[in-house]
This record gives C-alpha cells, structure tokens and sequence, in this order.
C-alpha cells in the first residue's frame, strides 16, 4: 500500500496520460484483436497457446478473486485516490490484478512461442509495464501485480511445456482431453460464482468478470476441439487485402455478438457467460468455416496444413 501511496505523491497530468495508455495493453479487447489476428492470419498453433494460457491463468486469477474478495486500495484506505480514468476498468476486487494477468499471459505466452529474440524482449517488457501501470494508477497494489505475473508464468509454462501437442498430426483423443480439462476448470470456476451469490456473500457485479471469463473460456476450448479435429483451416489466403477484409469482418461478428445480443438477452449472470461463450466460439469454430470457404486458399499437395 505504501508503494500506491508513493506513485500517488509524484504522479503528473502527462505521466497519467502515458501510463493510462500503457495499462490499456492489458485491457480484454486488446487481447481479443491479437488473438483474433494471430488465429485468423498468422499462426494457429501460436493463438491456441496464446489461449490456453489465456484462459487457465484468467479464470485462476477470476476464481482467486471472488475466493480472497480483497477490495481496492482505496477502500481499504480512503485517504488513497487512484486516478479518475482508471477507474471505469478497475471492476470487481484488487486481488490479483485481472489487467495484468491478461497482459502477462497474452504477451507472455506469444514471447514463449517464438523464435525472434527481439519480440521475445518485448513480449517480456510489456507485463511488466503493465504491472507497473496498475500500482501507479493507485488500482492496485504490489501484491496483485505480482501474483498475477507468478500465476500467468506458471499456466504459460504449463501450456507450453504439457499441454501443447508437439507433434503435426491431430490426435483426437489428447485433443478431447485438452478441451474438457479446460471446460472442467471454467465449470468450477462457474460453480464458484454461483454459490458465492446466491448464499449472499458477494454481489452480482463482483461476479461477472468471472463468469465472463468461464464463458468465453468453454466457448474457446469447445471451439478448439472442432476446428483442430473437423474444421482444420487454413491462414492462408490470397493477398495482404483479403486477410484485412478477413480480419475486419471477423471483428464485425465479435461486436455483433457482444454487443448485439445486449437488447436480446440482456446482461447479468446467464446472459454474459452465453455472449462470451459465443463470442469465442465465433472466433475459434463458426467464423473459420467461413474463412475455410471464401478465403484460404488451396494447400499444395505436398504441404501439410498447420495444425
């Protein structure tokens, strides 16, 4: 707390500009541009452990959160004032830092991935930075950065190391398993939140970034045993314009469902965690079976399309 205290002391209008821009890397539709990009465009293998990562070491953070219900530093000390833009994203409790765990687990597990020694420095600074961000901002303290930095580095080295399939061919057995260890583990999570609220112990908006995360973290890992086992597209396509039509229409279906669904089925514990089961599962399943027919093109005989 003592570190929020001192970052509050020697903020300036300018540094609060630039850290506000810095701790928007950590933000979820950032997270979801690059991974939509990285899925779509580059490299599946890449975005399915980007995923993984992702996903495990946010519903542990989420889960974490509603188990500790450690509230803000600011409210646990009102002499304390975080800066006024920070605080449309600082929702549900302190500990461990949902920002940072995004960032650390979204550019850490790309860093983990490849090869360019250049990018890997970068994927390692910009967690950090976003930790930084976060206790400067007087949203956090020192300990919910820091967990949430050891938790993304555990789940990345766990989804690297074990879980990733090494190998170019499908196996669709270790490819079930994958799929239900995830969707046990964002069940769990679900059955968390239900049984916090419905006793009383917490209240709806202290749930939802958790329930948000169980959502979309079935609907990735439903979405990834279809498209690895039956739908296998392809990143490839025509020309540079094709992959931005290709991204930007993709974008489109995200908004549609995230937005869209809103005046359809409303928003609260049910509606949420069917808009971001959907939401990724538009991203990892529905939207590469059209990517499949309108825009891959043709593997080569003798190439074998990236698994």
């Amino acid at each position: 707390m003592e570190l929020v205290r001192f970052f509050e002391g020697v903020r300036t209008p300018f540094w609060d500009t630039v850290v506000g821009l810095i701790t928007r890397l950590g933000e979820e539709t950032v997270g979801v541009i690059i991974l939509c990009m990285f899925f779509w465009c580059i490299s599946k293998r890449i975005a399915y452990g980007i995923g993984i990562a992702f996903f495990l070491s946010g519903l542990t953070v989420q889960g974490m959160k509603i188990w500790f219900r450690i509230e803000r530093p600011w409210i646990i000390d009102p002499s304390l004032n975080p800066t006024p833009g920070a605080l449309e994203y600082a929702t549900g409790y302190s500990f461990p830092s949902g920002h940072t765990q995004s960032a650390a687990s979204l550019y850490g597990a790309l860093g983990a991935q490849v090869k360019d020694k250049v990018l890997m420095i970068v994927c390692l600074i910009i967690p950090m930075l976003v930790a930084f961000s976060r206790v400067y901002l007087g949203v956090h303290t020192l300990n919910d950065v820091a967990a949430s930095l050891v938790i993304s580095a555990f789940f990345i080295w766990l989804t690297v190391n074990v879980i990733l399939d090494k190998s170019d061919t499908v196996n669709k057995k270790r490819e079930l398993i994958v799929a239900l260890f995830i969707t046990l583990y964002a069940v769990a999570a679900v059955i968390l939140a239900t049984v916090l609220y419905t006793n009383g112990t917490i209240e709806l908006h202290n749930v939802l970034d958790c329930v948000k995360a169980a959502g979309a973290a079935i609907g990735f890992a439903v979405g990834m045993f279809i498209e690895r086992v039956y739908i296998d597209f392809s990143v490839k396509s025509k020309n540079i314009l094709w992959h931005i039509i290709k991204v930007i229409l993709g974008v489109v279906g995200v908004i549609a469902i995230m937005e869209g669904l809103k005046p359809l089925i409303g928003t609260g514990f049910a509606p949420d965690m069917i808009r971001y089961f959907l939401m990724t599962f538009w991203i990892i399943a529905l939207y590469p079976l059209i990517i499949k027919r309108f825009f891959a093109v043709k593997e080569d005989a003798a190439t074998q399309p990236e698994q």
